[in-house]
């Protein structure tokens, strides 16, 4: 038999929902919505037909009516009107900070932080690529380690940085997510523990997940632990010099022995911090006594706003695994990532990857060593652009949102904000009503953590961040007014299923 959930149970789990801040349908729906998200109204249950639950809410079946009407909408239930809807997740929101999912015409998406292609640019590295083509037209196509001229690329760049490195030592990838994927194809798995900054890049974390890993988080120290930010751009933020717990990360290491560990010491995603040159050493000099393989993403390191000066993390130790990426760069529709390895790492790498694929397309990747050749032609535009987001989306989150402590970053495409409630879930169910979406703070951690905190990306110009700031502000206003909203979601509650 089909689950259903009986009137009586719904009441106790909605609570003093109807607080009059809103219309009472959109409180309802809103409160089931979150119920939904939450888990603690399963999938695939039969909610109460209209009339019943309107009796035992003692209100007009109008009301119930239209929440019903809004949940179907929106994809949370299925079934026509007068039915008992089944509850459900609307795929656009799964996840809901993936990139690439259209959105309704007006909707500002918050949910990830990726920029325009680097225009002119990019799209004279093609032409270059099509008249380069013919060379190689004689040969199969296929290529699982990447195209010469790539891998010559990337190599001096890494050279330039003051990391020697060979075009032997490249493995040219689709992405950076691909990259990690044969990475921890390759070293991880079955069980094998993976260690993280917490939090970190949330398609990190599924792929680690995905792959059979078990996720070992160490968290960053909270916002706030720096000194204060200086400056117009600094009014209201926390420095985002924190750092890392390195004392914690060593300590880890030392007992629990992970396979290994994935770390964004570039401008980390989503606090935006620089992992200092003290830090990188006593960092890499842990991994090597624990027998762990240090794999670092660097793909935010070009989006250097602040002018610090750190050493790739490779630099201290032939044994470190670096992922790189032009997604950030120049443009995520590329598609074009690497893994700089040394000599049997990088042999079983390419092993993996001939299981997963036979190498990325030529087209893009001739585009993409012309891209590399000249990495620094369309950065100091890039970086004056960001510059001024970021002052703009500080400033506006002062001025709108007081209550807020962002995280001032040195570098990347975001600020790490901390709420005063633990209510990031909540805005993001809501923030659509208001024209935006958002990937709440859980995203971005392992086991429901960062309840109380929310990416914001810069990525907008400042115009679109004053639209998107003041719709933040409008929902952060209903939830103030909502408590049965703002809760932390995760009471203790059992649903009765019957």
């Amino acid at each position: 038999m089909s689950a259903s959930l009986n009137p009586t149970a719904l009441a106790r789990l909605l609570g003093p929902w109807n607080t009059g801040a809103s219309p009472a349908y959109r409180e309802l729906a809103d409160v089931v919505r979150l119920l939904i998200l939450d888990g603690r109204i399963p999938l695939d249950v039969a909610l109460p037909s209209e009339r019943a639950l309107a009796e035992t809410l003692g209100m007009s079946r109008t009301t119930v009516t239209a929440a019903y009407s809004g949940l179907r909408e929106q994809g949370f239930l299925s079934g026509g009107q007068g039915s008992r809807g089944r509850t459900g997740i609307p795929h656009r929101t799964i996840p809901v900070s993936a990139p690439g999912i259209a959105l309704p015409d007006g909707i500002l998406d918050l949910a990830y932080a990726s920029l325009p292609a680097t225009g002119e640019v990019v799209h004279r590295a093609f032409a270059d690529a099509l008249s380069d083509l013919p060379a190689l037209l004689p040969g199969f196509g296929y290529d699982a380690v990447g195209i010469p001229a790539l891998r010559e690329a990337i190599a001096d760049r890494y050279t330039e940085a003051g990391v020697a490195t060979t075009a032997e030592q490249i493995l040219v990838t689709s992405g950076a997510q691909h990259a990690l994927n044969i990475v921890l194809r390759t070293l991880a798995g079955r069980q094998q523990k993976v260690l993280v900054d917490h939090p970190t890049y949330p398609n990190a974390l599924d792929a680690i997940r995905a792959s059979g890993s078990r996720i070992l988080p160490v968290p960053l120290p909270p916002v706030g632990t720096g000194p204060a930010g200086t400056g117009p751009e600094g009014k209201g933020a926390a420095a985002g010099n924190a750092g890392w717990d390195i004392d914690a990360m060593v300590a880890t290491l030392q007992q629990q022995r992970p396979a290994m560990a994935y770390l964004v010491p570039d401008f980390h995603n989503p606090t935006g911090r620089l992992m200092s040159d003290l830090q990188r050493r006593r960092l890499v000099r842990a991994a090597a006594a624990s027998g762990t393989v240090l794999v670092v993403d660097e793909t935010l390191r070009a989006l250097n706003l602040d002018g610090g000066s750190t050493s790739p993390l490779a630099a201290f130790s032939p044994a470190v695994v670096s992922i790189g990426s032009l997604s950030k760069s120049h443009w995520a529709g590329l598609r074009t990532g690497w893994i700089r390895a040394d000599g049997e790492m990088l042999s079983r790498f390419i092993a993996t990857r001939t299981t997963m694929d036979l190498g990325g397309p030529v087209v893009e990747q001739l585009a993409a060593a012309r891209l590399v050749q000249s990495f620094e032609e369309p950065l100091g535009a890039r970086l004056s652009m960001l510059r001024g987001n970021r002052a703009a989306l500080l400033e506006l989150l002062a001025e709108h949102l007081p209550d807020w402590q962002p995280e001032r970053p040195s570098g990347g495409l975001t600020v790490w904000c901390r709420l005063p409630t633990p209510s990031s879930t909540a805005l993001t169910v809501i923030a659509p009503d208001f024209g935006i979406r958002l990937a709440a703070g859980p995203r971005f951690g392992a086991g429901g953590a960062f309840e109380q905190y929310l990416r914001v990306p810069f990525t907008l110009p400042p115009a679109q961040l004053e639209t998107a700031v003041r719709a933040l502000s409008a929902a952060q206003a209903r939830l103030d007014a909502s408590p049965q909203l703002r809760r932390t979601l995760k009471e203790p509650q059992i649903a009765a299923i019957a």
